[in-house]
């Protein structure tokens, strides 16, 4: 799980309804980008101004997409003269 904090309102905006519909949030910390499902969003009462500490779950990569057809078999027709 990857934990990430932030005073920004709109960006804890953007992660609940990530959250709530069920869709994968990324996130830039540095260099590091993480890109998964919002586990949780916590407010810290006892902070002034108002942060909120974001749990991720990462997802795994994509893997590239197969072709489902295979390659064409058909020949240039400049092939049928020579």
């Amino acid at each position: 799980m990857f934990t990430y904090e932030t005073a920004d309102q709109k960006e804890v905006r953007r992660f609940r309804i990530a959250q709530f519909n069920g869709r994968t949030a990324t996130v830039k910390d540095g260099e590091a980008t993480v890109t998964g499902f919002i586990r949780s969003v916590l407010e810290q009462e006892s902070s002034m101004p108002p942060r909120w500490t974001i749990t991720i779950i990462p997802s795994a990569p994509k893997e590239e997409p197969k072709s489902l057809r295979p390659p064409s078999r058909v020949r240039p027709f400049a092939e049928d003269y020579l």
